[in-house]
């Protein structure tokens, strides 16, 4: 099994990419980051899904804040807990530290991923402090920006949009980086059927996972019209622990920190035939969203059949 690093924001699909990574995966901690709510939140979800799951995993809380500018959060995406209105268990762990940072530098090994799933500012400290540290991994799967359109302006993914100094630091790394970014993600859906399939499976994962779903689908139907919701975060995971199921191209990414229309923006260079900048990162095209689906499905204890996998609607 590949042993991996989650760092993380949770977070709905944070939630069940972290359910993926332990079915699947070596985890050898969590950290943990202010994105889709503020630190304090995204640290108490991780430690839910270790008590839920029943692992001990370490979590480390990281940044509380960008390397410029305010915080940014998507509450209205969400909730203000960063799980909605999902039912929490009760438990009693805690963190076992809140220098995410240190313990990224001091877990690192040739055979540990990174795999980022929230804004990228954890990641962008510990090559700050030693820039040396990519080479001492086996690389960085991100969830994060896109090759084509954006979530939180008509360019930017939030997580790249959250902290861009960030962004364009670990993709100016020379890490070995994976890029899953929206034009990936939007191709594996979630829909009322999945969340019909957990609810008859009936076990605590799949009930979790149930709960998510259902919340964030009423949560996206109010703001898009559609009760669907795309697994991003899980993409992030599968990219390294069934790379198989992903297609991807070395690209050249920049990411825009100081544009007024295009701030957080990862610009791929997508040109044939013409001399640019070096590839950085490979960029993931395309996913076998039925297989990823039953992957992740199967992680949460339930069945795969009549699902409607899909693209996100129009």
């Amino acid at each position: 099994m590949r042993r991996m690093i989650i760092d993380c924001d949770p977070g709905h699909d944070d939630a069940i990419a972290l359910v993926l990574a332990h079915r699947h995966a070596r985890v050898a901690g969590i950290t943990t980051v202010s994105g889709n709510v503020p630190l304090a939140a995204t640290t108490a979800n991780a430690l839910l899904i270790t008590a839920m799951l029943g692992v001990d995993t370490p979590v480390h809380a990281g940044a509380a804040r960008p390397l410029a500018g305010e915080p940014q959060h998507a509450p209205h995406v969400h909730g203000e807990s960063g799980l909605g209105d999902v039912t929490r268990m009760a438990h009693d762990r805690a963190a076992a530290g809140d220098d995410a940072v240190g313990f990224l530098l001091d877990a690192a090994a040739p055979d540990v991923w990174v795999v980022a799933l929230g804004p990228l500012t954890n990641v962008a400290l510990a090559i700050e402090r030693d820039p040396d540290w990519v080479k001492r991994i086996a690389g960085i799967s991100l969830m994060g920006g896109s090759a084509d359109v954006g979530n939180v302006t008509p360019v930017a993914e939030f997580n790249a949009y959250a902290d861009p100094e960030a962004a364009d630091r670990v993709f100016r790394s020379g890490a070995r980086v994976t890029m899953c970014g929206l034009n990936l993600t939007h191709q594996v859906m979630t829909t009322d059927a999945v969340v019909a399939r957990l609810r008859a499976a009936a076990t605590p994962a799949a009930n979790f996972a149930g709960e998510i779903f259902d919340d964030l689908h009423g949560r996206l139907e109010r703001l898009t019209g559609f009760r669907e919701a795309a697994l991003h975060d899980p993409c992030a995971v599968l990219a390294v622990t069934h790379p198989e199921l992903i297609e991807s191209s070395p690209r050249a990414v920049s990411v825009e920190r100081d544009g007024t229309l295009t701030r957080g923006m990862t610009v791929v260079d997508q040109r044939r035939g013409l001399r640019g900048d070096p590839a950085n990162a490979n960029v993931a095209y395309r996913i076998d969203a039925e297989q990823a689906l039953q992957v992740v499905m199967e992680s949460l204890d339930a069945g795969t059949e009549s699902l409607g996998v899909g693209t996100m609607a129009p």
